[in-house]
C-alpha cells in the first residue's frame, strides 16, 4: 500500500469504489483483484488509484484519463473482432501488477493522478466514439480492472449508442467484480504473460492462478470474444516446453479457434539491458502452438505477413490478409464464412471489413 501523496486536487471529489468491506481492525479491504489491499484512512492500495477516505474506498481516476486516441482494432491485438475498424482506446493511470518488462511503464507506474490531463465523462467518450465512426472503444495502455466503476459505466453508454467495448488486460481480478467486468465487455483481449508460477512471481509480482481462472471463465461462461497475447522473453518464458504447454492448455480450456498472439519482447523498463526477442523465437512459438491444435495463431512486434494474417480451417484459404495493422486480403462474406468453401470463421464479422488501416488519430473529447 502507498500513503496518500499531496496532491493540488485531492479536494476534488472521488468516485465510490465498488468491492470493498470492512475488517474488525477498522481498516478497509479492497476485494477488486488478489491482492486484498488493507488500508487506512489515506492510504492507498498498490494500484495507487484505489484509496481510502474516511469510510470509503474511491476512485481517483473516474472520469480522467491519460489521452484519448483512435486506433486500429488489430493494435489491440484483436483479429477477430470488425477486422479494419477503428477503435477509440483511452487509460488512466496505475496497474496492480508490477511487470518488469511493461510496455506502457510511463503510464502504469504513474504516482501521480495531476498527470490525467484529459477528462471524458461515459456519456461524453460515448458520443465521441459515434460521431468519430468507431466501431468500438477500448480500455487500454493501463489495466481496466483497476478503473472497473469507469469502465463500466462508459460499456453501457456506449453499447446505448450502438458501441461496442473492449477489454485490454492481465485478467488479475477477483470472481464477483471478474462477472460485472465482462459482462459489460463485446471483447476482450487477455494477456497470459508466461505459464509457469514462477515467470509470475518475479516479473510480474503475481500469481498465475486467478489469471488463468479469468480466462476461463472469460471462454466458458460468458459470450465476450476472447483473444490472448503472450509476449515472449528471450530465456523467461519461450521454451518450447512452456509454449507447447501454454498451446495445450488454452486448446483445451479455451477451444482451438481462440486466438493467440505471440509477440516480440523490446528492452525497456526495468529490463532494458536484456536481449530482444528474435524473429526465430516468435516464428518457434507459431509453429508449435499450430502442432497443438490452436487454429489461429499470430506473430506481433515483428514483420511476417504470412504468420499475421487469418487462414479459414476448412480449405486453408487465406481468408485475411495483414501486413501489420492494414488489411490486404479479405476472402470472407458479410456472414463470416469463408468465400472458397464456406466454413464459418470464427470471431465477430459483420458485414464487409473496416478501411481504418494503419492510423492512428490522438483527439480530444468535450468533457
Amino acid at each position: 500500500m502507498q500513503d496518500a501523496a499531496p496532491t493540488k486536487d485531492m479536494t476534488e471529489p472521488r468516485h465510490p469504489a465498488r468491492y470493498w468491506s470492512k475488517q474488525p481492525d477498522g481498516r478497509l479491504r479492497c476485494e477488486l483483484c488478489p491482492r486484498f489491499c488493507s488500508l487506512r484512512d489515506g492510504q492507498r492500495g498498490m494500484c495507487f488509484v484505489r484509496r481510502r477516505e474516511g469510510d470509503q474506498i474511491v476512485l481517483d481516476t473516474y472520469g480522467r484519463s491519460s489521452g484519448f486516441c483512435i486506433d486500429p482494432i488489430e493494435k489491440k491485438p484483436l483479429n477477430h473482432f470488425l477486422p479494419g475498424t477503428s477503435v477509440l482506446s483511452f487509460g488512466t493511470a496505475g496497474c496492480n501488477l508490477a511487470c518488469k518488462f511493461c510496455q506502457n511503464y510511463d503510464i502504469s507506474t504513474a504516482r501521480s493522478v495531476d498527470r490525467l490531463a484529459d477528462r471524458a465523462s461515459p456519456e461524453a467518450l460515448a458520443r465521441a466514439a459515434k460521431a468519430h465512426g468507431c466501431a468500438s472503444v477500448a480500455y487500454t495502455y493501463n489495466d481496466p480492472v483497476i478503473f472497473l466503476e469507469y469502465a463500466v459505466d462508459t460499456a453501457a453508454a456506449a453499447r446505448a449508442v450502438g458501441v461496442r467495448s473492449v477489454a485490454v488486460t492481465a485478467g488479475y481480478i477477483e470472481p464477483a467484480p471478474r462477472v460485472e467486468f465482462f459482462a459489460a465487455m463485446d471483447a476482450a483481449n487477455i494477456d497470459l504473460k508466461g505459464f509457469s508460477p514462477a515467470f509470475y512471481r518475479k516479473l510480474t509480482g503475481a500469481h498465475i492462478e486467478p489469471v488463468l481462472e479469468t480466462i476461463a471463465y472469460v471462454a466458458q461462461e460468458t459470450d465476450c470474444w476472447l483473444e490472448l497475447t503472450t509476449l515472449l522473453i528471450p530465456g523467461e518464458n519461450d521454451s518450447p516446453g512452456e509454449i507447447e504447454a501454454l498451446s495445450a492448455w488454452v486448446r483445451d480450456t479455451c477451444g482451438p479457434d481462440t486466438p493467440l498472439h505471440f509477440s516480440a519482447f523490446a528492452p525497456q523498463h526495468r529490463m532494458p539491458d536484456h536481449a530482444p526477442t528474435p524473429l526465430k523465437t516468435v516464428l518457434e512459438a507459431h509453429r508449435i502452438a499450430k502442432e497443438a491444435g490452436l487454429h489461429h495463431v499470430y506473430a506481433g512486434n515483428v514483420h511476417h505477413e504470412a504468420a499475421q494474417s487469418s487462414y479459414c480451417t476448412g480449405c486453408g484459404q487465406k481468408v485475411i490478409g495483414r501486413d501489420g495493422y492494414r488489411l490486404t486480403a479479405w476472402h470472407l462474406d458479410d456472414t463470416g464464412h469463408c468465400t472458397g468453401c464456406g466454413t464459418t470463421f470464427a470471431g465477430v464479422i459483420e458485414g464487409p471489413p473496416g478501411t481504418w488501416g494503419r492510423k492512428r488519430q490522438p483527439i480530444r473529447i468535450d468533457a
